[in-house]
């Protein structure tokens, strides 16, 4: 197959030098089975060397490269640009970027923009810090109670399969981007920060299953959720959040009631 023409129009904004944010148009011949990713880099090398994007792709390093391509969270290192007009969807969208994404129902033309809900550092490339921050909030190491054992902690297969999906998150935030609780409440611990929560309290060998109820009982925690599903339907790993938060809740009221005994 020959390569076709495409219109890449990219989300551009160096909040050091502009003062808005603005979409900038490139044309690229695209051969087959070529990625958004690959894209960007032939583009960055062979037009515009001022375009910023992030990945760590083939360096152990995956969620890097999450940004939002045609109205969907994605990761450009595993969308292929042609794959893109045989299924458009998009789940969430800003309404800042509406008139962007009307453009990206055109045949051959590919609009990128940053991640949502969170600061542009520049162009494509967003602030991860406070993302980070609501990560390490929930506590996300083993608190196991009583003495260390002789060696290792164990757990059978079974027990485990409750909290395994949940361990599968590789920080990307592509479900941060979709939350609408996260756009409405900047304190807001998010989609990934509640599953990983989750991961840790449905664990068997932890022993902090107060404490860490104590960590998310609030509007900023589970109680905040919307529960549209929209982290769930765009987790590239699978990792379902919102059944996480549901279940956290169930793990909140049932203490409740216990206490009230």
């Amino acid at each position: 197959m020959a390569p076709e023409t495409y219109r890449f129009k990219i989300f551009r904004f160096d909040p050091s030098q502009d003062q808005e944010p603005r979409y900038q148009e490139y044309s690229l011949d695209v051969p087959p089975g070529t990625t958004v990713l690959e894209a960007l880099l032939r583009l960055q090398a062979e037009q515009d060397g001022t375009l910023a994007f992030r990945y760590a792709c083939r360096g152990a390093v995956c969620g890097s490269c999450a940004m939002v391509i045609n109205g969907r969270e994605n990761l450009a290192c595993r969308t292929q640009v042609r794959e893109l007009f045989q299924c458009p969807l998009t789940v969430y969208q800003g309404a800042e970027r509406e008139s962007a994404q009307a453009e990206a129902q055109e045949p051959n033309v590919v609009v990128v923009e940053p991640l949502r809900n969170l600061g542009v550092v520049k162009d494509l490339v967003v602030d991860m810090e406070p993302f980070f921050e609501k990560n390490r909030a929930i506590e996300p190491w083993l608190q196991p109670s009583g003495p260390d054992p002789k060696r290792e902690r164990l757990v059978d297969p079974q027990q485990w399969a409750e909290a395994e999906p949940y361990t599968n998150c590789i920080l990307c935030a592509s479900c941060y981007s979709v939350c609408p609780a996260a756009e409405r409440e900047p304190e807001y611990l998010g989609p990934a920060a509640l599953a990983k929560h989750y991961r840790f309290l449905a664990d068997v060998r932890d022993g902090a299953g107060e404490k860490r109820l104590a960590l998310v009982d609030g509007e900023q925690g589970v109680w905040g959720c919307d529960m549209v599903w929209n982290c769930v339907e765009i987790c590239p790993k699978g990792v379902p959040p919102t059944q996480g938060i549901g279940k956290s809740r169930a793990h909140i009221r049932r203490a409740q009631r216990k206490s009230k005994a």
